[in-house]
């Protein structure tokens, strides 16, 4: 199949997810073509079968804001004209989803599915703004086909949007030949030279993210045992992150190592994952730290507990009880069979429900659905 996608190409789950995707779908001989206004930040090498198109935008007095949702509609159109693709998948329904709309039908009466994957914040904070609710219900019910990562982000579309039915749950995933349990003496000797406990923590550094509430957590823990923490990625709430580090004195054991592409090695050397957010509708990192042998001490909301169970894999536990996470963090970095075993049990339902193999079939069998319906 020749299949066109569209995402954010920055620091996010939704970026990820497609472009994690697109070189899967590649690897297995299907001809990808990227479609947007940056090169994805996955998309860090030449791989056979992919192909980059960049949708550039007017830069013209006239506009206060670059009309970037026609030049991609424009694009699309183009790369799908020239280079036959059978379908156009949109990561993040806006304004992706409403490009895809406008160019399949510039391109009538040629035919051109469209699959549009609903990935959270598109759902529960963008879409369901007043400003945006009526043309992302538009969009959605415009696609040939509609998937969402979890079953509870499939809840709150129906919610959001009365749209409950012909939505596909499809799980994130993870390649669990890359991330995996790979011990890494030289990176911890790096980060934790007196053979501390490391925690990591990686986002996009949003407020629904709590980067903040990270540090409160990890202060709560090195009192009780000598711990470093790994702050990966960047965004907003990265300053304030930074100062409230300083103001605890904390300055020599939380490291702000900011977009790193060596995700795996990261997470492998880490004793523990916290992700205390606001809201998860899927919580990819999760996945990943799992897949790596590695526990998580996670928020008890969203699609979190689709991916987590309490007591297995890590723990459950209410985003606001900060003292809560700091305990069963340090229970579990007081406790190394209690660490090696939640480890073991992650990998196993890493590799048992979300490895790349079983979830990127089952986008194959999704396509092949929508194309010969269409």
């Amino acid at each position: 199949m020749k299949i066109g996608i569209t995402c954010y190409p920055t620091y996010g789950g939704s970026g990820i997810v497609a472009t994690e995707l697109g070189k899967e779908l590649a690897e297995k001989g299907h001809e990808i073509h990227f479609i947007s206004y940056a090169l994805p930040l996955r998309l860090n090498r030449a791989t056979p079968n992919i192909f980059f198109h960049e949708v550039e935008v007017t830069d013209y007095p006239l506009f206060d804001h670059p009309p970037y949702t026609l030049a991609l509609a424009t694009k699309m159109a183009e790369v799908a004209e020239l280079h036959g693709l059978d379908l156009l998948h949109c990561h993040y329904a806006i304004p992706h989803s409403v490009s895809a709309f406008l160019a399949k039908s510039m391109l009538e009466p040629r035919r051109l599915p469209v699959v549009t994957t609903l990935h959270g914040t598109d759902i529960t904070l963008v879409g369901a703004d007043r400003s945006y609710l009526p043309i992302t219900r538009f969009s959605i019910e415009r696609s040939d086909g509609v998937t969402a990562v979890s079953h509870y982000l499939r809840q709150a579309t129906c919610q959001t949007f009365g749209i409950c039915s012909n939505v596909e749950v499809i799980h994130n995933f993870v390649n669990c030949d890359i991330y995996r349990s790979s011990p890494r003496p030289d990176m911890r000797l790096r980060f934790a030279p007196g053979d501390e406990k490391i925690l990591i923590h990686l986002s996009n550094f949003r407020p629904v993210k709590r980067p903040c509430t990270v540090i409160e957590i990890f202060r709560r823990v090195q009192e009780r045992l000598p711990a470093v923490l790994l702050m990966v990625g960047d965004g907003p709430e990265r300053g304030r992150a930074e100062w409230l580090a300083h103001d605890y004195g904390l300055d020599e054991r939380v490291r702000f190592l900011g977009k790193r592409d060596n995700i795996d090695e990261l997470i492998g050397a880490s004793d523990l994952l916290l992700l205390p957010s606001q809201n998860e509708s899927f919580g990819l990192v999760a996945l990943e730290a799992m897949a790596c042998e590695v526990p998580v001490v996670v928020s008890k909301v969203g699609g979190l507990p689709e991916v987590v169970t309490d007591g297995r894999e890590g723990f459950l536990v209410d985003p606001k009880d900060i003292d809560g996470m700091a305990q069963r963090s340090i229970e579990i970095l007081s406790d190394d069979a209690l660490r090696r075993e939640m480890g073991r049990n992650g990998r196993q339902t890493a590799r048992a429900r979300f490895c790349s193999d079983e979830i990127v079939r089952r986008y194959e069998d999704y396509y092949r659905k929508i194309i010969d319906r269409s």
